[in-house]
C-alpha cells in the first residue's frame, strides 16, 4: 500500500530526525513547545533515550559502532565531570551536528554525576594544573539538581547562516545553555569568555579526529603555549561521520536544517556551500541531505580550505 502524502511527510520527518509539530512548517525547527520543560526533566529523558539505545540489540554494524563509541564519549565526559565538576566546565557550542551529539552526551550523562566516584590522583594528569585543587559538595554543583544551566560558549563564523544563528538560539534555550556569544576570531574569543567566566578550567569540544589540526588530538590534550589555557575534553574524538549522523537519526534528536539542504561542515556564508558530492545526478542546484554522505574524507568539500 502506497502511503498517503501525509503520511509519507510524517515519515520522511521521522527518518531525518526532525521532531515537529504541525505548526512547524521548516524541518529542523525546534518544537516551541518544547522550551517550556525543565533542564531536569531533559536531563532524565536523555539519559533515559541513550540508556535505551545502549540496550538495543541491532544487526546493524554501524549502530554497533556507535554504541561503542558512545560508551567511550560518557567515559571521558563522566571523567571531566569527576574532575572538574560542572562548576570548571564549558561547551563549545556552534549547532553544528558533532557538539550537538557532545551535548547531547553530557546531558545524558548529569543525573548520575553526583553519584560518580571521586577520581584518585593518577586519574588527574601531572600537566593538567587548570584542574580545581578542591570541589564543592556534588549535590551543590549538579546542574540537575539545581536547575543552573549548563556553560557554553559559541564563536560565531564570519558571516554566519541566518540559519545556524536560529538553530543555535532555540536549541540554547531548548537545552537550557548558559551561552556566551562571542562575534571574534577564535584566540580573543576564548580571551573574552574565561576573562567573562574566570572559573572555567576545562571545555568540551566536538572535535574528531578527521577534522583540521584533530589528527593528534587525546580526550584530554592542554591547550598550546600561547593560547587561553584550559584543558580541552574531545569525547567525540573517534566518532566517524556515518556514526555521528547515525545517533542523530537514531535517537531522533533535532538539527539545523541546513544538513537537510546538502551543507555536510558548516561554516560561514561565505566560505561554505552544500557538498557536491551530495549533488543530485550532478546537478548542482539540487542535494541530497548530509546524512547520506558515507565517506569522512569528504566531509569538508563543501568547505573553503584555509
Amino acid at each position: 500500500m502506497t502511503a498517503s502524502p501525509a503520511c509519507q511527510h510524517q515519515q520522511d520527518a521521522r527518518i531525518n530526525g526532525i521532531a515537529k509539530s504541525e505548526s512547524d512548517s521548516d524541518s529542523g525547527v525546534l518544537t516551541r513547545g518544547s522550551l517550556r520543560r525543565t533542564l531536569p526533566d531533559i536531563c532524565f529523558e536523555l539519559q533515559a533515550k541513550i540508556d535505551a539505545f545502549l540496550s538495543e540489540q541491532t544487526d546493524d554494524a554501524v549502530l554497533r559502532n556507535v554504541q561503542s563509541q558512545v560508551r567511550v564519549s560518557m567515559d571521558v565526559i563522566q571523567q571531566a565531570l569527576r574532575r572538574y565538576g560542572p562548576d570548571h566546565l564549558s561547551l563549545s557550542y556552534n549547532g553544528g551536528k558533532d557538539c550537538l551529539v557532545l551535548l547531547i552526551l553530557i546531558l545524558g550523562c548529569l543525573p548520575g554525576w553526583a553519584s560518580l566516584p571521586s577520581p584518585p590522583p593518577s586519574d588527574i594528569a601531572a600537566n593538567d594544573t587548570s584542574a580545581p585543587t578542591t570541589s564543592e559538595p556534588p549535590q551543590a554543583s549538579t546542574p540537575v539538581a539545581s536547575g543552573r544551566p549548563l556553560q557554553a560558549i559559541y564563536i560565531v563564523s564570519k558571516d554566519p547562516f541566518a540559519e545556524v544563528e536560529e538553530f543555535v538560539e532555540r536549541s540554547a534555550q531548548q537545552y537550557h545553555l548558559d551561552l556566551k556569544r562571542y562575534a571574534l576570531p577564535m584566540r580573543p574569543a576564548l580571551e573574552a569568555y574565561l576573562e567573562d567566566r574566570p572559573a572555567v578550567k576545562a571545555v568540551f569540544l566536538g572535535t574528531r579526529r578527521t577534522d583540521p589540526h584533530g589528527e593528534f588530538l587525546t580526550h584530554f590534550d592542554p591547550t598550546d603555549e600561547g593560547w587561553p589555557q584550559f584543558m580541552r575534553v574531545h569525547p567525540v574524538i573517534d566518532w566517524h561521520y556515518v556514526e555521528i549522523w547515525a545517533f542523530i537519526r537514531h535517537l531522533e534528536i533535532p538539527f539545523c536544517e541546513l544538513y537537510n539542504r546538502g551543507f555536510t561542515s558548516l561554516g560561514g556564508v561565505t566560505d561554505t556551500r552544500p557538498n557536491p558530492a551530495l549533488a543530485v545526478s550532478g546537478d548542482t542546484s539540487k542535494f541530497r541531505p548530509a546524512y547520506e554522505l558515507r565517506d569522512d574524507d569528504e566531509e569538508r568539500l563543501g568547505r573553503d580550505s584555509r
